[in-house]
């Protein structure tokens, strides 16, 4: 429930209350005193998706747009009236004004903005270098982010053009910020005892992740802007949306910094690529939301202004998520590529040693390396696989060409393969199963 209050201008007492009284709303008049084009200020409640129905009516009725009103939150209100006009305002949605509220405050000040994005952007790099999903989950906690996305949308929608050039200026001043942060950390610590001299930042598990960007990314950044809109003019849980997201942007931004540090720009482009269209994403389905959730600007004109501005955005928005999506169509298709190889490589190995041509011989484990990146670049695939032998058995000298011949058969793919044999030993009763052999092998040398 809110309470509204709001000045009456000289000589528009009567048309307002008769407003009022036309919705059945119990109102308090109160004698205004101190300013002369001001005759009396009137206050009553109204569940929040009333606030803008109603005072779209008292601006009918002679209230200027900008004139002096409050809405505050009430615990309880006690009335005759009060029942059916909940009733009649049934929703959750929040009313424009507060809208705009809302997004104004969750725009933080620059200094506190910079400073909790610069701090959002140490955990999430030292989390990425650590392979820890609890600190960059914590990262995402203190993360910024949620605000100028929102407050663009808003601004766009309601046509608050100074709003919504903060809203933008923030997010693209921030992730660029990001990445500079990310950029100066790792390359401090990098070379230092804080991570091993040999880190092969790409064999991270979680920089790899955002280093293969496919179109789930992009189902994930369209559900967090759809989320962060419905929070917002529902009101309820915008905090825990902001986390989601964060996630969305701070860890590939601060991907692509570890990326520049190393002076990998593979890592550093493909990262980039996935931060922006993350954030197109987000500020798409955000604006849908708001836009199709009935927000406009009382004006007809402002309204007009805002269509237009909305249309605009959405074609330049859909333009940019198009273009960037070729470069997520062609790491899919080069991930599914990936995947099916590693699977039918593994396969053709295990069949072929447990074929009679090696019933001397045991297939132990195969590890497949082909990136997307590989399969994009057209370089061949590298396969390594463990055998067991009996002690004192000498296998043919062609086993890696040969398991080499039959995989690129399969596959149509160039490959090569590295053979590691170990020797094994058997009771006559029963064999080692391969979950042993798989824990207690290193990969062949």
């Amino acid at each position: 429930m809110r309470l509204v209050q709001v000045m009456i201008p000289e000589g528009r007492r009567d048309s307002v209350l008769a407003a009022l009284d036309g919705q059945d709303i119990d109102y308090a008049v109160v004698e205004e005193t101190g300013r002369g084009e001001f005759e009396a200020l009137v206050s009553f409640p109204v569940p929040p998706s009333g606030v803008e129905p109603v005072m779209d009516d008292l601006r009918a009725a002679g209230v200027e747009g900008d004139a002096y009103t409050i809405v505050l939150p009430t615990e309880t209100v006690v009335s005759r009236r009060i029942e059916k006009l909940t009733e009649r305002y049934s929703g959750l949605r929040l009313s424009r004004e507060e809208l705009m509220a809302r997004a104004e405050d969750l725009a933080p000040a620059l200094s506190t903005y910079v400073a909790l994005l610069v701090l959002s952007t140490v955990i999430a790099t030292t989390g990425l270098l650590l392979d820890s999903t609890a600190t960059i989950i914590g990262a995402m906690v203190v993360a910024p982010l949620m605000g100028p996305a929102i407050s663009a949308s808003v601004g766009t929608v309601i046509d608050d053009a100074a709003m919504y050039r903060r809203g933008v200026a923030l997010q693209v001043a921030g992730l660029l910020l990001a990445i500079a942060v990310a950029a100066a950390l790792a390359a401090l610590v990098r070379g230092t005892v804080l991570v091993p001299p040999d880190l092969e930042i790409r064999q991270v598990p979680q920089i790899a992740e955002r280093t293969s960007p496919n179109f789930l990314s992009l189902f994930l950044a369209l559900g967090s802007g759809v989320a962060g809109a419905i929070s917002i003019f529902r009101g309820a849980g915008s905090a825990l949306v902001g986390v989601a997201i964060a996630v969305a942007l701070v860890p590939p931004a601060a991907t692509a910094g570890i990326g520049i540090a190393w002076l990998d720009f593979g890592v550093a482009v493909t990262a980039t690529v996935l931060v922006l269209v993350n954030l197109l994403g987000i500020n798409l389905s955000a604006l849908l939301v708001f836009w199709f959730a009935g927000y406009r600007p009382p004006e007809a004109a402002a309204a007009d202004h805002a269509r237009a501005a909305v249309r605009s955005n959405t074609i330049r928005i859909v333009a940019g998520i198009v273009v960037l999506s070729v470069v997520l169509a062609a790491v899919t298709f080069a991930s599914y590529q990936a995947t099916t190889f590693e699977k039918e490589a593994t396969a053709e190995a295990e069949a072929a040693l447990g074929s009679p041509e090696y019933d001397r011989l045991d297939y132990v484990d195969a590890e497949v390396d082909y990136s997307p990146a590989d399969v994009l670049l057209g370089r061949p695939a590298s396969v390594e696989i463990v055998v067991g032998r009996p002690a004192g058995y000498r296998p043919p000298p062609d086993v890696a060409d040969r398991l080499d011949h039959r995989i690129t058969d399969a596959t149509d793919r160039e490959t090569g393969v590295r053979v590691g044999f170990i020797e094994e030993q058997r009771s006559g009763a029963a064999g080692v199963s391969r979950s042993v052999w798989q824990r207690a092998l290193t990969r062949p040398q």
